[in-house]
């Protein structure tokens, strides 16, 4: 973002200061950097200082703030205000009500993607009432898909590959926090799973056109991995070499649900209509009302 020099962060020398005082007086200062949810964010880094959340940091937003946590605080602010995403900052985000350990190796998991884990629960439900389906999630990244399905759904097989060594270990560590059965392989796209019988297909893969990244949001431009981001000249890249890799699984999958970019939904679309493995087509809007997933259902 460039604040850097100019946004450096110092508490108010008043030390009776309030903990809420303190919340108020940083998001003030990180609007005044230019940050996107000033609140928000402040909220969230003055959580992990002080090691509270929900009720109880609410219950102590009367407090003096502690004299122990003022430099802490102090540096966060100022990484939040040099554009450095609070998830990256704390380490963590939630996902489907759980958490997620997160770095700079991963994409921070989006609420939006939430929608798409929900499309697949239901239809694979639906599709397999008293069966055990074999999920597979591609470009798994901080695995919050692929364990968020295992977590919801213990019964079914769920398998996860990423390009990525070290987002691999990132999720296979998140799938033990959170207690969740997945199978991990290296590699690219489908490759790793050649030979697999695979009945849910799902993923969340690079979407922006390469000739974008330039123009997104710096919290995303500047720290977030571009190997997940760049989906190549059109941004459509990786969901034709999915839909073109398909030969190597066993069978095409009956159930396969992607997330996409705003803009790209009728095209993905159409590439799962002309692959002609799926009877039924659904564009799945986001809670916005934007189109972006589409799931592709054979009954």
């Amino acid at each position: 973002m460039g604040h850097e020099r100019d946004c450096a962060y110092r508490m108010s020398p008043d030390r009776s200061i309030s903990i809420r005082e303190a919340l108020v007086e940083a998001s003030s200062f990180l609007g005044s950097c230019g940050v996107l949810e000033p609140q928000h964010n402040a909220r969230l880094l003055l959580e992990h200082v002080l090691g509270l959340e929900g009720t109880a940091f609410y219950v102590a937003l009367a407090d003096p703030f502690p004299a122990s946590g003022k430099e802490a605080w102090e540096a966060v602010i100022t990484r939040k205000a040099a554009g450095e995403p609070a998830q990256y900052i704390i380490g963590r985000q939630e996902f489907y009500g759980r958490p997620f350990a997160v770095s700079p190796a991963v994409l921070i998991p989006r609420p939006e993607t939430e929608l798409l884990v929900e499309a697949i629960l239901q239809h694979g439900d639906r599709l397999w009432p008293n069966g055990a389906p074999q999920a597979l999630d591609i470009g798994t990244g901080s695995g919050a898909i692929a364990v968020t399905l295992a977590a919801e759904r213990p019964r079914w097989g769920v398998a996860a590959g990423d390009i990525s060594a070290a987002a691999l270990k990132m999720a296979a560590s998140n799938a033990a926090a959170n207690g969740a059965a997945v199978e991990f392989r290296e590699g690219d796209l489908l490759t790793p799973f050649a030979g697999a019988a695979v009945d849910i297909l799902v993923s969340n893969p690079p979407y922006i056109p390469a000739a974008d990244i330039a123009g997104l949001q710096p919290e995303v431009r500047d720290h977030e991995p571009h190997m997940a981001l760049d989906g190549g000249p059109d941004g459509l890249g990786p969901y034709r070499a999915m839909l073109e890799q398909l030969g190597l699984l066993q069978a095409p999958p009956r159930l396969i649900g992607f997330e996409l970019g705003m803009g790209q939904a009728r095209d993905v679309a159409a590439l799962l209509e002309r692959a002609g493995h799926w009877k039924t087509i659904l564009i799945v809007p986001d809670l916005a009302g934007i189109e972006r997933h589409v799931l592709g259902v054979s009954e």
